[in-house]
């Protein structure tokens, strides 16, 4: 906790403890939280000075208050889910707009967002992704509590509301926008106005969010009073602007980073190829916190556009119009369209323009298994060579995702690297056919030489965070790369001085070569930055062992230190890893705190709202 100097104390106008709570509100907000909180205090001291009555007059409400109630009601209020950052990005760019229009609106994070504001709601816009998590959609680690509050029992009726949904998610997940689904429908069942059509956004987010919050503004113009404008009357407040604060450089202009390091970091034994890779960003001005991801935008192997543009008997030199660009068909498949990732719409684009009923088939809701096994083990290439269509340049262009950028967990501490930034990646790379298939993201950088240039932006992740209380302690799980950020957090929890106590669990297949960061890692255990490091190589015995199985092995301790207040933070495969490390929490919940299973999960969860269980899996 941060003190408040009692010298500062004793001038203010407030009480010492309302001082401190104010001073650790602000603890560990990057700036679009401060600058949000800033506006939202001038604007609450304006209305103070303007509406408070006399301390001596009765404490009933006046015409001007009851007003103020009624505008309150007739705000936008914009509440949004994420996981990556993308649905936060798309809320805040509207959020911006809105009140760029002279608009009343609020923009809330799931996890804070009241629910028992929600019967008292007018005018509701949702933006929210949908995260899968092995064979299952979940919602957002922040949009839990919401989701289950919604769609439970308790949630109310909700006549007197208008909403619209914005979907996020992946097509190449069978579930594609799942969870923005049954939220539009859930707001129907209670009663609420669909006002918007719920729209779906894949993972080229803004071809589908751009068009949806024009319209979602447009109907806030028709449905919203303006808010009154500041006068003279209320001196000395100047309330700030609701938008996110852009740097010079985004998702949409990334900056060229230059390649300093790309060093294998495995030995020479391993079946992994996984690199340490330094970028500078010297002179960029940009900045990070650990917890955050750095975006890269691939470019796609020249190898597999000419297997394409083979195996398809197309003309790399084609000029194609989409949208408002021209290029060449091969710059559309290097830069702008997806070759790697199978989609569900592409599949069933192939399945009409070719006539093939098999995959046709596929498509049913019955054969969702299979249709799921095809976009996990194919490429496109593969589904171009065995289902042939006749494809001319525009037709290809129209029916790929465009590309999207790869995100990967920051591996370091901008407090100890400076204008730098360290990413671990492993190379994705099969053969399929006797032919090499690979990940475009994995594969680009993973192949870029030092002296490259590499396009990158900053994707803030607030829900990674480490806590702003640093005596407090930090459990960290994290097999393979998915390390990478508590790498960054032990550096900045150094950098801080911060006293209290980090264990980290590791895991990966053999000790002798797979074992990443393993001298500094030893070297932190030696200067007591880590208390504990806990591993699990799980090819090096008969039996296979992982991380799960040792956190269950140190299950009194883990337990205690929860007990004690410590966070708790999984990074890494989503699909089995994190499910498994979650369970055996609930294990631990079970057999060292006296729960029962369906406690011990309510237990978990409870971690999770609280936001001392974070995870950054994939």
């Amino acid at each position: 906790m941060t003190q408040i100097a009692g010298a500062v104390l004793d001038v203010l106008p407030i009480s010492r403890e309302k001082a401190q709570t104010a001073a650790d509100l602000v603890q560990g907000l990057d700036s679009p939280a401060l600058e949000w909180l800033a506006g939202f205090m001038a604007g609450a001291a304006a209305r103070g000075r303007t509406s408070a009555p006399r301390a001596s007059a009765p404490q009933a409400a006046t015409p001007v208050a009851v007003a103020a109630a009624s505008a309150v009601q007739q705000q936008l209020t914009i509440v949004y889910g994420s996981q990556t950052g993308n649905a936060k990005r798309v809320a805040e760019k509207l959020a911006g707009e809105v009140q760029a229009a002279g608009l009343p609106v609020r923009i809330v994070r799931a996890d804070a967002y009241r629910t028992t504001d929600l019967k008292k709601e007018t005018f509701l816009y949702v933006v929210i992704s949908t995260h899968s998590e092995g064979d299952a959609v979940e919602p957002p680690d922040d949009a839990r509590g919401f989701y289950e509050f919604l769609t439970g029992k308790r949630a109310p009726r909700l006549p007197q509301l208008s909403y619209g949904v914005l979907a996020l998610g992946d097509s190449s997940y069978v579930d594609f926008c799942g969870i923005g689904r049954h939220i539009d429908e859930r707001l129907a069942e209670l009663g609420a106005q669909r006002v918007l059509t719920r729209a779906d956004a894949d993972v080229d987010v803004d071809y589908v969010a751009a068009p949806w919050a024009r319209e979602a503004l447009e109907h806030a113009k028709k449905h919203l009073a303006p808010q009154p404008p500041q006068t003279a009357s209320t001196p000395g407040a100047e309330v700030l602007t609701l938008r996110p604060a852009h740097a010079s450089w985004s998702r949409e202009r990334p900056y060229l980073a230059e390649v300093l390091v790309n060093q294998r970091i495995v030995g020479s034994g391993s079946e992994k190829d996984v690199r340490h890779i330094e970028l500078s960003l010297e002179g960029s001005g940009l900045h990070y916190q650990p917890g955050d991801a750095l975006g890269v935008w691939p470019t796609q192997s020249p190898t597999l556009v000419q297997r394409v543009l083979q195996t398809l008997s197309l003309d790399g030199d084609t000029p194609v119009t989409h949208g408002s660009d021209t290029l060449p068909l091969s710059e559309w498949l290097a830069h702008r369209r997806e070759l790697t990732v199978l989609t569900r719409p592409f599949v069933a684009a192939l399945a009409e323009r070719g006539g093939h009923d098999a995959l046709q088939a596929l498509l049913q809701p019955e054969n969702s298994a299979e249709l799921a096994k095809l976009l996990n083990t194919h490429q496109l290439i593969d589904l171009l060579r065995a289902w042939p269509a006749a494809w001319d340049a525009a037709a290809l262009v129209a029916a790929l995702r465009p590309l999207a950028p790869r995100m990967y967990s920051i591996a370091s501490s901008q407090a100890q690297v400076d204008e730098e930034v360290h990413v671990t990646v492993a190379l994705v790379r099969f053969e399929k056919e006797g032919e090499a298939r690979w990940g475009a993201g994995s594969h680009y950088l993973c192949g870029a030489e030092e002296g490259a240039q590499v396009p990158v932006f900053i994707e803030a992740n607030e829900r990674f965070r480490l806590p702003a209380d640093g005596t407090r302690d930090v459990i960290m799980v994290g097999p393979g790369t998915g390390v990478a950020p508590f790498r960054a957090f032990v550096q900045q929890r150094q950098n801080d001085g911060a006293t209290g106590r980090n264990w980290l669990f590791f895991g990966n297949p053999h000790r002798h070569s797979d074992f990443l960061y393993q001298t500094e890692w030893l070297q932190a255990v030696k200067e007591g930055a880590l208390a504990h490091l806990n591993v699990a190589f799980s090819r090096d015995q008969a039996e296979k062992i992982y991380v799960q199985q040792r956190l269950r092995e140190h299950g009194a301790e883990v337990w205690q230190w929860l007990q004690d207040g410590a966070h708790f933070y999984v990074c890494g495969d989503a699909e089995r890893m994190a499910g498994d490390v979650q369970r055996a929490l609930v294990q631990i919940a079970t057999e060292h705190g006296g729960k029962t299973p369906e406690d011990a999960a309510a237990w978990v969860k409870t971690l999770l709202l609280e936001g001392r269980y974070a995870r950054d899996v994939y």
